[in-house]
Protein backbone atom coordinates (compact mmCIF):
# COMPACT_ATOMS: atom_id res chain seq x y z
CA UNK A 1 0.00 0.00 0.00
CA UNK A 2 1.56 3.73 -1.22
CA UNK A 3 2.07 5.73 1.68
CA UNK A 4 1.74 10.02 1.81
CA UNK A 5 6.17 9.53 1.77
CA UNK A 6 5.73 7.89 -1.65
CA UNK A 7 3.24 10.60 -3.33
CA UNK A 8 5.36 13.30 -2.27
CA UNK A 9 8.22 11.75 -3.80
CA UNK A 10 6.67 11.34 -7.35
CA UNK A 11 4.74 14.29 -7.16
CA UNK A 12 8.10 15.93 -6.29
CA UNK A 13 6.81 17.85 -3.45
CA UNK A 14 6.99 17.96 0.25
CA UNK A 15 4.73 15.29 2.19
CA UNK A 16 2.68 18.74 3.78
CA UNK A 17 2.42 19.87 0.59
CA UNK A 18 0.45 16.72 0.04
CA UNK A 19 -1.23 16.79 2.81
CA UNK A 20 -2.53 20.22 1.67
CA UNK A 21 -3.99 19.19 -1.27
CA UNK A 22 -5.92 16.37 0.37
CA UNK A 23 -6.95 18.57 3.01
CA UNK A 24 -7.65 21.14 1.28
CA UNK A 25 -6.42 23.27 4.53
CA UNK A 26 -3.83 25.20 2.82
CA UNK A 27 -4.37 26.88 -1.00
CA UNK A 28 -1.92 25.61 -3.23
CA UNK A 29 -0.56 26.53 -6.94
CA UNK A 30 -2.62 25.15 -10.04
CA UNK A 31 0.55 23.38 -10.80
CA UNK A 32 1.29 21.54 -7.26
CA UNK A 33 -2.33 20.10 -7.07
CA UNK A 34 -2.36 18.84 -10.31
CA UNK A 35 0.88 17.36 -9.76
CA UNK A 36 -0.46 15.56 -6.59
CA UNK A 37 -3.39 14.48 -7.59
CA UNK A 38 -1.77 12.78 -10.72
CA UNK A 39 0.24 11.21 -8.08
CA UNK A 40 -2.33 10.04 -6.23
CA UNK A 41 -3.82 8.50 -8.98
CA UNK A 42 -1.01 7.14 -10.44
CA UNK A 43 -0.34 5.14 -7.15
CA UNK A 44 -4.08 4.38 -6.13
CA UNK A 45 -3.30 5.95 -3.11
CA UNK A 46 -6.03 6.57 -0.80
CA UNK A 47 -5.58 8.58 2.07
CA UNK A 48 -6.54 6.80 6.34
CA UNK A 49 -9.19 9.95 6.94
CA UNK A 50 -10.12 7.69 10.20
CA UNK A 51 -6.35 8.15 11.52
CA UNK A 52 -6.00 11.84 10.50
CA UNK A 53 -9.38 12.58 12.30
CA UNK A 54 -7.89 10.87 15.56
CA UNK A 55 -5.11 13.17 15.27
CA UNK A 56 -6.49 16.37 14.30
CA UNK A 57 -10.40 15.88 15.72
CA UNK A 58 -11.49 16.86 12.24
CA UNK A 59 -13.79 15.04 9.49
CA UNK A 60 -14.02 17.34 7.40
CA UNK A 61 -17.73 15.69 6.79
CA UNK A 62 -20.81 16.47 6.71
CA UNK A 63 -24.19 15.31 6.87
CA UNK A 64 -27.66 16.01 4.98
CA UNK A 65 -30.53 14.47 5.75
CA UNK A 66 -34.12 14.80 2.98
CA UNK A 67 -37.42 13.35 2.87
CA UNK A 68 -37.00 11.45 -0.08
CA UNK A 69 -34.87 10.80 -2.69
CA UNK A 70 -36.97 9.94 -5.24
CA UNK A 71 -38.48 12.99 -5.91
CA UNK A 72 -35.86 14.93 -8.17
CA UNK A 73 -35.61 18.14 -5.62
CA UNK A 74 -33.87 16.43 -3.47
CA UNK A 75 -31.23 15.15 -5.46
CA UNK A 76 -30.74 18.07 -7.01
CA UNK A 77 -30.22 19.90 -3.74
CA UNK A 78 -27.86 17.11 -2.81
CA UNK A 79 -25.52 17.85 -5.87
CA UNK A 80 -25.29 21.86 -4.82
CA UNK A 81 -24.58 20.89 -1.16
CA UNK A 82 -21.83 18.14 -2.03
CA UNK A 83 -20.63 20.24 -4.83
CA UNK A 84 -20.13 23.76 -2.55
CA UNK A 85 -18.53 21.36 0.01
CA UNK A 86 -16.04 19.61 -1.99
CA UNK A 87 -14.87 23.26 -3.16
CA UNK A 88 -13.73 23.96 0.43
CA UNK A 89 -12.18 19.59 0.98
CA UNK A 90 -14.96 17.98 2.33
CA UNK A 91 -17.35 15.05 1.97
CA UNK A 92 -20.98 14.37 2.16
CA UNK A 93 -23.27 11.79 3.45
CA UNK A 94 -26.48 11.74 2.22
CA UNK A 95 -28.92 10.09 3.99
CA UNK A 96 -33.48 9.29 3.14
CA UNK A 97 -35.67 10.28 6.55
CA UNK A 98 -38.79 8.68 4.46
CA UNK A 99 -40.64 11.34 5.71
CA UNK A 100 -40.35 9.67 9.09
CA UNK A 101 -39.97 11.66 12.63
CA UNK A 102 -38.41 8.27 13.86
CA UNK A 103 -35.97 7.75 10.96
CA UNK A 104 -35.11 11.55 11.24
CA UNK A 105 -33.80 11.30 15.09
CA UNK A 106 -32.43 7.94 14.20
CA UNK A 107 -30.36 9.09 11.04
CA UNK A 108 -29.29 12.40 13.58
CA UNK A 109 -27.61 10.42 15.95
CA UNK A 110 -26.42 8.26 13.20
CA UNK A 111 -24.74 11.19 11.49
CA UNK A 112 -23.43 12.29 15.20
CA UNK A 113 -21.55 9.16 15.99
CA UNK A 114 -19.83 9.36 11.95
CA UNK A 115 -18.26 12.29 13.74
CA UNK A 116 -19.82 14.74 10.82
CA UNK A 117 -18.55 18.23 11.73
CA UNK A 118 -21.80 19.51 10.53
CA UNK A 119 -26.09 18.65 9.25
CA UNK A 120 -27.86 19.94 6.68
CA UNK A 121 -31.21 18.91 7.51
CA UNK A 122 -34.99 19.05 5.35
CA UNK A 123 -37.73 18.57 8.12
CA UNK A 124 -39.35 15.12 7.65
CA UNK A 125 -43.16 16.27 7.44
CA UNK A 126 -44.93 15.94 11.14
CA UNK A 127 -41.57 15.90 13.03
CA UNK A 128 -41.37 18.17 16.21
CA UNK A 129 -37.50 19.20 15.50
CA UNK A 130 -37.39 22.19 17.99
CA UNK A 131 -36.39 20.14 21.27
CA UNK A 132 -33.77 17.88 18.49
CA UNK A 133 -32.49 21.31 17.03
CA UNK A 134 -32.14 22.82 20.20
CA UNK A 135 -30.06 19.56 21.58
CA UNK A 136 -27.74 19.64 18.52
CA UNK A 137 -27.03 23.13 18.52
CA UNK A 138 -26.14 22.89 22.48
CA UNK A 139 -23.88 20.09 21.84
CA UNK A 140 -21.95 22.12 19.44
CA UNK A 141 -23.39 20.53 15.92
CA UNK A 142 -23.88 23.44 13.45
CA UNK A 143 -27.34 23.18 11.87
CA UNK A 144 -28.31 24.37 8.62
CA UNK A 145 -32.35 23.64 7.58
CA UNK A 146 -33.55 23.74 3.91
CA UNK A 147 -36.64 24.17 2.07
CA UNK A 148 -38.69 23.45 5.06
CA UNK A 149 -37.85 25.45 8.42
CA UNK A 150 -38.71 25.12 12.11
CA UNK A 151 -40.08 28.35 13.66
CA UNK A 152 -38.87 29.37 16.84
CA UNK A 153 -35.40 27.48 16.53
CA UNK A 154 -32.12 29.94 16.19
CA UNK A 155 -31.08 28.19 12.98
CA UNK A 156 -29.72 28.76 9.94
CA UNK A 157 -32.25 28.36 7.12
CA UNK A 158 -32.44 28.94 3.39
CA UNK A 159 -35.31 27.96 1.07
CA UNK A 160 -37.31 29.72 -1.53
CA UNK A 161 -39.59 33.08 -1.00
CA UNK A 162 -42.74 30.83 -0.60
CA UNK A 163 -45.31 33.48 -0.29
CA UNK A 164 -43.64 35.33 -3.22
CA UNK A 165 -44.23 32.45 -5.20
CA UNK A 166 -47.28 30.85 -4.53
CA UNK A 167 -48.79 34.37 -5.13
CA UNK A 168 -46.92 34.31 -8.58
CA UNK A 169 -48.56 31.29 -9.86
CA UNK A 170 -51.68 32.19 -8.36
CA UNK A 171 -51.16 36.00 -10.64
CA UNK A 172 -50.80 33.92 -13.75
CA UNK A 173 -53.52 31.58 -13.20
CA UNK A 174 -55.79 35.30 -12.80
CA UNK A 175 -53.90 36.95 -15.97
CA UNK A 176 -55.01 33.60 -18.05
CA UNK A 177 -58.28 34.03 -17.17
CA UNK A 178 -59.26 31.87 -14.49
CA UNK A 179 -61.03 32.60 -11.66
CA UNK A 180 -62.15 29.09 -10.23
CA UNK A 181 -58.34 28.08 -8.77
CA UNK A 182 -57.89 25.20 -6.44
CA UNK A 183 -55.08 24.92 -4.57
CA UNK A 184 -53.69 20.91 -3.89
CA UNK A 185 -51.67 21.44 -1.37
CA UNK A 186 -49.28 18.79 0.89
CA UNK A 187 -49.40 18.59 4.61
CA UNK A 188 -49.64 21.94 5.90
CA UNK A 189 -48.24 21.58 9.16
CA UNK A 190 -44.86 22.19 7.27
CA UNK A 191 -44.05 26.14 6.76
CA UNK A 192 -43.27 25.82 3.26
CA UNK A 193 -46.71 24.45 2.23
CA UNK A 194 -48.42 27.26 4.98
CA UNK A 195 -46.75 29.68 3.08
CA UNK A 196 -47.54 28.98 -0.34
CA UNK A 197 -51.12 28.53 0.27
CA UNK A 198 -50.87 32.44 1.65
CA UNK A 199 -49.11 33.45 -1.51
CA UNK A 200 -52.23 31.79 -2.91
CA UNK A 201 -54.75 33.60 -0.48
CA UNK A 202 -52.81 37.09 -1.21
CA UNK A 203 -53.52 36.90 -4.42
CA UNK A 204 -56.68 36.24 -4.86
CA UNK A 205 -57.74 38.74 -2.38
CA UNK A 206 -55.67 41.52 -4.24
CA UNK A 207 -58.04 40.11 -7.16
CA UNK A 208 -60.79 40.85 -5.15
CA UNK A 209 -61.81 36.82 -5.43
CA UNK A 210 -63.65 35.49 -2.55
CA UNK A 211 -61.64 32.59 -0.86
CA UNK A 212 -63.58 29.39 -1.09
CA UNK A 213 -62.56 26.58 1.38
CA UNK A 214 -64.29 24.20 -1.27
CA UNK A 215 -61.28 24.93 -3.49
CA UNK A 216 -58.38 24.36 -1.18
CA UNK A 217 -57.64 20.79 -1.23
CA UNK A 218 -55.15 19.77 1.55
CA UNK A 219 -53.51 16.36 0.97
CA UNK A 220 -49.94 14.20 1.98
CA UNK A 221 -46.72 13.78 -0.02
CA UNK A 222 -48.53 10.39 -0.99
CA UNK A 223 -49.47 10.36 -5.08
CA UNK A 224 -51.82 7.59 -4.42
CA UNK A 225 -53.91 9.42 -1.51
CA UNK A 226 -54.02 12.73 -3.64
CA UNK A 227 -54.99 11.14 -6.89
CA UNK A 228 -58.22 9.74 -5.04
CA UNK A 229 -58.80 12.94 -3.38
CA UNK A 230 -58.26 14.92 -6.36
CA UNK A 231 -60.23 12.46 -8.87
CA UNK A 232 -63.01 12.55 -5.70
CA UNK A 233 -63.18 16.41 -6.07
CA UNK A 234 -63.31 16.55 -10.27
CA UNK A 235 -65.74 14.23 -10.00
CA UNK A 236 -68.20 16.55 -9.08
CA UNK A 237 -69.06 19.07 -12.13
CA UNK A 238 -70.98 21.64 -9.71
CA UNK A 239 -68.24 22.18 -7.80
CA UNK A 240 -65.39 21.62 -10.38
CA UNK A 241 -62.68 24.47 -11.09
CA UNK A 242 -61.22 25.75 -13.95
CA UNK A 243 -58.10 25.77 -12.90
CA UNK A 244 -55.30 23.83 -10.38
CA UNK A 245 -52.65 24.59 -9.35
CA UNK A 246 -49.96 22.31 -7.19
CA UNK A 247 -47.78 23.33 -4.80
CA UNK A 248 -45.38 20.49 -4.98
CA UNK A 249 -44.16 17.62 -7.18
CA UNK A 250 -46.06 15.08 -5.82
CA UNK A 251 -49.38 16.65 -5.36
CA UNK A 252 -48.77 17.07 -9.19
CA UNK A 253 -48.44 14.23 -9.58
CA UNK A 254 -51.63 12.75 -8.00
CA UNK A 255 -53.40 15.56 -9.69
CA UNK A 256 -52.24 14.94 -13.15
CA UNK A 257 -53.53 11.09 -13.00
CA UNK A 258 -56.59 12.29 -11.26
CA UNK A 259 -57.32 14.67 -14.21
CA UNK A 260 -56.71 11.80 -16.85
CA UNK A 261 -58.55 9.39 -14.85
CA UNK A 262 -61.90 11.87 -14.97
CA UNK A 263 -61.20 12.00 -18.55
CA UNK A 264 -60.33 15.39 -18.31
CA UNK A 265 -57.64 17.03 -20.53
CA UNK A 266 -55.09 20.19 -19.91
CA UNK A 267 -55.58 23.35 -20.75
CA UNK A 268 -58.71 22.69 -22.74
CA UNK A 269 -60.86 21.14 -19.38
CA UNK A 270 -59.31 22.85 -16.82
CA UNK A 271 -55.63 24.67 -16.38
CA UNK A 272 -52.52 23.43 -14.57
CA UNK A 273 -49.51 24.87 -13.03
CA UNK A 274 -47.28 23.34 -9.91
CA UNK A 275 -44.23 23.71 -8.09
CA UNK A 276 -41.03 22.07 -9.26
CA UNK A 277 -40.12 20.37 -12.38
CA UNK A 278 -41.68 16.67 -12.46
CA UNK A 279 -39.26 14.01 -13.21
CA UNK A 280 -41.03 13.06 -16.29
CA UNK A 281 -41.91 16.44 -17.44
CA UNK A 282 -40.96 15.73 -20.94
CA UNK A 283 -43.54 13.25 -21.41
CA UNK A 284 -46.55 15.20 -20.48
CA UNK A 285 -48.57 16.93 -23.61
CA UNK A 286 -48.91 19.87 -22.95
CA UNK A 287 -45.72 20.77 -21.07
CA UNK A 288 -46.44 21.51 -17.79
CA UNK A 289 -46.16 25.27 -16.16
CA UNK A 290 -44.17 25.10 -13.22
CA UNK A 291 -42.37 27.31 -10.43
CA UNK A 292 -38.62 25.98 -10.55
CA UNK A 293 -36.99 26.59 -7.09
CA UNK A 294 -32.86 26.80 -7.67
CA UNK A 295 -32.71 23.24 -5.99
CA UNK A 296 -29.08 23.52 -6.96
CA UNK A 297 -28.72 26.79 -5.44
CA UNK A 298 -30.49 26.06 -2.27
CA UNK A 299 -27.95 23.39 -1.30
CA UNK A 300 -24.76 24.89 -2.91
CA UNK A 301 -25.95 28.13 -0.54
CA UNK A 302 -26.74 26.01 2.57
CA UNK A 303 -23.26 24.02 2.48
CA UNK A 304 -21.48 27.22 2.53
CA UNK A 305 -23.33 28.73 5.42
CA UNK A 306 -22.55 25.48 7.44
CA UNK A 307 -18.81 25.28 6.37
CA UNK A 308 -18.95 28.81 7.60
CA UNK A 309 -20.21 28.14 10.70
CA UNK A 310 -17.80 25.46 11.19
CA UNK A 311 -14.77 27.50 10.36
CA UNK A 312 -15.24 30.71 11.77
CA UNK A 313 -16.98 28.88 14.49
CA UNK A 314 -19.74 31.93 14.96
CA UNK A 315 -22.11 32.42 17.83
CA UNK A 316 -25.62 30.79 17.44
CA UNK A 317 -27.41 34.55 17.88
CA UNK A 318 -25.99 35.59 14.37
CA UNK A 319 -28.66 33.92 12.70
CA UNK A 320 -28.82 33.51 9.13
CA UNK A 321 -32.05 33.03 6.80
CA UNK A 322 -31.67 33.07 3.47
CA UNK A 323 -34.67 33.32 1.01
CA UNK A 324 -34.06 32.97 -2.94
CA UNK A 325 -36.55 33.72 -5.59
CA UNK A 326 -38.50 31.43 -7.35
CA UNK A 327 -39.12 31.80 -11.20
CA UNK A 328 -42.30 31.01 -13.27
CA UNK A 329 -41.59 28.54 -16.70
CA UNK A 330 -44.49 29.19 -18.45
CA UNK A 331 -45.51 26.12 -20.68
CA UNK A 332 -48.75 25.08 -22.60
CA UNK A 333 -50.62 24.10 -19.58
CA UNK A 334 -51.85 27.60 -18.70
CA UNK A 335 -52.89 28.39 -22.22
CA UNK A 336 -54.81 31.80 -22.16
CA UNK A 337 -58.69 31.23 -21.23
CA UNK A 338 -61.00 31.60 -24.52
CA UNK A 339 -63.08 34.88 -23.48
CA UNK A 340 -66.87 33.08 -23.89
CA UNK A 341 -65.62 30.49 -21.37
CA UNK A 342 -63.90 33.49 -18.78
CA UNK A 343 -66.09 34.36 -15.65
CA UNK A 344 -66.02 38.18 -14.56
Amino acid sequence: MPTIKEVAERAGVSVGTVSHVITGSVPVSEDLRVRVQTAIRDLDYHPNHVARSLKTSRTRTLGIIVPDMTISFFPQIIRGAEFAARERGYSLIAVNSIESAERQTELLSLLRSQQVEGILLVIAAGSTTASEMMRLIDAGVPVVCLDRVPEGVPVDSVSVENVTAGAMGTDHLLQMGYRRIAIVTGPLDLKNEQRRLEGYQQSLRRAGIALDDDLVWQGNLRTEDLESMCRERLSDLSRRPDAIFCTNGPTALGALRAVRSCGLSTPDDLAFLTFDELTVDDLFRPAITTIVQPAYEIGHKASELLLERIEQGKSRKDVQTVRLPAKLRVRESTRKKPAHDAVN
